[in-house]
């Protein structure tokens, strides 16, 4: 892929500039139940609300350049929520007690989290790791995983920032709305709610219904799970993005009348619509208005100096990311002053990953990734909450990387007084990987773990694995909540 940059630029700039514009015009209107009619800004101007929309992305932006693309994980996301992520309402809030208590990703996001992982926290910000993988849709969808696994665990709100990160990767190649939407279903299993949504108001677009007829229908579709959630107000994004018809102030002023996350969802159709048509697509009476100033509400002041002070900078710096990306997911990738070229089915590929080959856990699991040669994962299966006389099973399944060599894993358990574990292999047999690298040594074992009298509010059952040629012993928590 050879990407012309000034394009590309000017793309990712109006994307900002269309999502500041989004959250000021809906932000005013956050949590109305009822269809509105609103005509335009009710805020003053000369600068945008600040919006934990574009917020939590300055931090992911932080973390992006710090620890780069081939060593970004979830963990490390969810490192940098627990420290420089202010808010602690709604998932946002449990995400951290969770992850306070040890509950690693996509367990921090599950945990005590029924009403909220379904919500709309994941998918209003999605457009950094868009924009840091212009056109290769599974790229950005690889990172939003990360992300929203943090606090929306395994739920819609996760498939929800997919088919996002999906739709405005690919804008930056693809300007046709009726394709990118197809793009984002395809990676988003059929029977999820949000696919169900987008694809009745495509239906009700494609059958002449009036956009506030759909949106009722949206509302009536997902009553069970109420207000604030993901499919819908995904769907409402949507009616903005079909029933504006490539106007930007009638598809934003469409979104934002739906009512309910009206900032989420102007804001989303503002930066996708950013994306497609870049700065041409914006009228200038309405980016005058909010100028190119950023206002955080949701950062640790302390780090205030680390995040883009404008929608400029902040174009700059992701695209400062965009060869490290594209190089850490082997993409062969350069930006050029020429035109743009995709090869003649690269593009096409994108559309063969799904959620299923991106959402590789269950619920009640998590990577330890402490070794540069021993990759583990976590794997329970029920919730860790626990009380007297609850038994679990675990497994642990090792991955070897990097190295050619065998190695027998030693395991030994230690568990909290009283507590007791069944029959266990206390040696793993991990060979090393085939010649291409792309394939590795995988094994595993398991075993129960049946919980004592006393139990904490955190209890830490710990798998030591050494190996002959590992220099250290890799430490497994295995947390239980009581």
């Amino acid at each position: 892929m050879k990407l012309n940059k000034q394009e590309y630029l000017d793309k990712l700039y109006a994307c900002w500039i269309g999502k500041n514009i989004g959250g000021t015009l809906g932000g005013p209107f956050e949590g109305t139940h009822d269809i509105l009619d609103i005509k335009g800004f009710t805020t003053p101007k000369g600068e945008p609300m600040p919006n934990d929309d574009l917020d939590l992305q300055l931090v992911w932006l932080c973390a992006l350049e710090q620890v780069g693309a081939q060593n970004l994980t979830a963990n490390i996301l969810a490192e940098y929520w627990l420290e420089r992520i202010a808010p602690h309402f709604n998932e946002y809030g449990i995400a951290k007690n969770n992850l306070s208590l040890g509950l690693l990703p996509p367990m921090s996001g599950e945990v005590d989290n029924d009403k909220w992982k379904t919500s709309n926290g994941a998918w209003i910000r999605s457009e950094v790791w868009a924009g840091a993988a212009p056109g290769v849709p599974d790229v950005a969808v690889k990172y939003a995983v990360m992300d929203a696994m943090v606090d929306h665990g395994l739920a819609e709100g996760t498939y929800a920032e997919i088919f996002t990160a999906a739709i405005q990767s690919a804008a930056y190649l693809e300007s046709d709305i009726d394709r990118l939407l197809e793009i984002g279903l395809k990676k988003i299993p059929d029977e999820c709610a949000v696919s169900k949504t987008v694809r009745l108001v495509i239906d009700c677009y494609n059958k002449g219904i009036d956009y506030k007829e759909t949106r009722n229908r949206v509302v009536d579709f997902n009553r069970e799970l109420g207000w604030f959630q993901a499919p819908a107000n995904l769907g409402f994004a949507v009616i903005g993005l079909l029933y504006g018809e490539g106007n930007f102030k009638k598809s934003m002023i469409y979104a934002v009348n739906c009512g309910d996350d009206t900032d989420c969802t102007a804001a989303t159709v503002g930066a996708t619509l950013g994306i497609i048509g870049g700065l041409k697509a914006i009228p200038e009476d309405w980016r005058s208005f909010i100028g190119d100033s950023i206002i955080t509400l949701c950062i640790n002041g302390m780090y205030n100096y680390q995040i883009p002070k404008t929608c400029k900078e902040l174009t700059n710096r992701v695209a400062d990311t965009v060869n490290d990306v594209m190089k850490a997911n082997e993409v062969d990738f350069e930006f050029t002053d020429s035109d743009t070229l995709v090869g003649a089915d690269e593009f096409e590929q994108n559309d063969k990953l799904t959620a299923e080959d991106f959402l590789n856990f269950s619920p009640y699991s998590y990577d330890v990734n402490v070794s540069r040669v021993i990759k583990i994962k976590m794997e329970l299966d029920g919730t860790p909450r626990v009380k007297h006389g609850d038994v679990r099973k675990v497994k642990l399944t090792f991955k070897s990387v990097n190295t050619q060599e065998p190695k027998k894993l030693q395991i030994r358990l230690m568990l909290p007084e009283g507590w007791q574990c069944g029959d266990y292999s206390r040696t793993v047999a991990l060979d090393y990987p085939q010649p291409c690298h792309k394939i590795y040594g995988i094994s595993s074992t398991e075993f129960s773990v049946t919980v004592g009298e006393n139990v904490a509010p955190v209890n830490r059952v710990y798998a030591e694995i050494t190996a002959v040629n590992l220099p250290y012993p890799i430490m497994v928590p295995i947390i239980f909540i009581g």
